[in-house]
């Protein structure tokens, strides 16, 4: 199956997205701005429904595409803390997060000194950040994520360079290489997570907390 074809079939048959969701969207990916995937998103915005979720993590807020789209896949009825650390983002960020008329807590600074000052417990959390930082990320989120919560971890197929060995990448890549294939390794086998890597967008990573 022709995944471009599979993609667009996709969109012709699904409108899971409001006009101005979708301005955002556009402009993010004209300005180089990173964004979730077409098909990441659905995933997402089902997720964030199918969970019954009412407090989410979001560790990565870019210009706050995807913060917004859980926000409105809930109806407006869920509350996100969303974290970010890019300056030259943060003030784009600020003013499409106040369309959630403060449903969404935009939270500005380092991750790693955010996340032990959080106190949960989060129903989703979504990591989509520094990628070689995910494992470092990983204690904390685990103990901010509720029992039965779900942890939706984005891009970690790499363009599929994931999938070739470490010597097979580019040498500049191979430490973002080894960090992801080691934090997938970590969910894959960790007794307290259920975990699946779907081919989703660039590779979407479900893990849920027994």
């Amino acid at each position: 199956m022709n995944r471009e074809r599979f993609i667009s079939f996709l969109e012709s048959v699904s409108f899971w997205e409001p006009e101005w969701l979708e301005e955002l969207r556009s402009s993010c990916i004209e300005r180089g701005v990173p964004v979730v995937r077409r098909d990441a998103a659905q995933l997402l915005r089902f997720l964030t429904v199918q969970t019954g979720a009412e407090n989410i993590l979001e560790v990565g807020t870019a210009e706050g595409y995807s913060s917004l789209l859980m926000w409105d896949a809930s109806g407006g009825k869920v509350h996100i803390d969303t974290i970010e650390n890019s300056e030259r983002r943060l003030e784009k960020a600020r003013v499409n997060l106040a369309r959630a008329e403060g449903g969404i807590r935009l939270l500005e600074g380092d991750a790693l000194e955010i996340l032990p000052g959080l106190e949960g417990p989060y129903d989703l959390v979504f990591m989509d950040a520094a990628k070689g930082q995910y494992l470092n990320f990983l204690p904390e989120v685990l103990r901010l994520l509720k029992s039965g919560g779900t942890l939706v971890t984005d891009n970690t197929l790499q363009e599929g360079r994931i999938l070739e060995s470490r010597f097979a990448v580019e040498r500049r890549d191979r430490t973002i290489h080894s960090r992801m294939r080691g934090y997938i390794r970590k969910l894959m086998d960790t007794p307290e997570l259920v975990s699946t890597l779907l081919a989703c967008g660039d590779g979407m990573l479900l893990s849920v907390k027994r």
